[in-house]
């Protein structure tokens, strides 16, 4: 099997489900055994209190951003990072070019400071999929697949990345057809 990832995965609009509509899933992982991504355009809207677990405690001087990676597992976070994790010093998982993941928990404390590092994400969940389902998706149309955009990651306005990556890849988002996938 030749893994897709790491890639961008649009979603199409026949795709029904609520927490993948108008999504931009960065792929991470991609074998025989499933797939891993995180959505890149979800930041979490809360009315409540965050509580991230540092030790030693520290108190933040600012309010965090978290973002909703999927419906699969939103106890857990890790960070999505923008850069080099050797030059950052911060251990992770290389996902693709200057993009990798972390758990670190210095650069967690790096987030609750006031000037935080501008690439970096706290996401919480992960979108996940079963051995073969990413693959019958793709094949029922629910996905578009295109390259990996850091800029687009980091640089644009979450409620207008899933247009502009449709666009980028020559798509017209008003004329995509709307038949339905379940």
């Amino acid at each position: 099997m030749t893994s897709l990832a790491p890639a961008l995965l649009l979603s199409m609009p026949q795709l029904v489900d609520a927490n993948f509509s108008k999504a931009v899933v960065l792929l991470c992982k991609h074998t025989d055994e499933g797939a891993f991504g995180l959505i890149v355009n979800r930041p979490l809207v809360t009315t409540g209190r965050v509580v991230v677990s540092v030790d030693p405690p520290m108190a933040a001087e600012r309010e965090l951003q978290v973002w909703l990676g999927g419906p699969v597992e939103t106890e857990r976070s890790c960070m999505l990072v923008g850069g080099d994790p050797e030059q950052d010093s911060y251990t992770g998982m290389r996902i693709g070019e200057g993009l990798y993941l972390s758990t670190s928990p210095d650069l967690l404390r790096r987030l609750l400071e006031p000037n935080p590092p501008p690439t970096v994400r706290l996401m919480v969940g992960y979108s996940g999929w079963r051995p073969g389902q990413l693959e019958s998706e793709l094949q029922d149309s629910a996905w578009i697949i295109s390259d990996v955009d850091r800029e687009l990651i980091f640089d644009v306005e979450p409620d207008l990345m899933w247009e502009r990556a449709m666009r980028r890849i020559g798509a017209d988002p008003t004329a995509l057809h709307t038949w339905r996938v379940h």
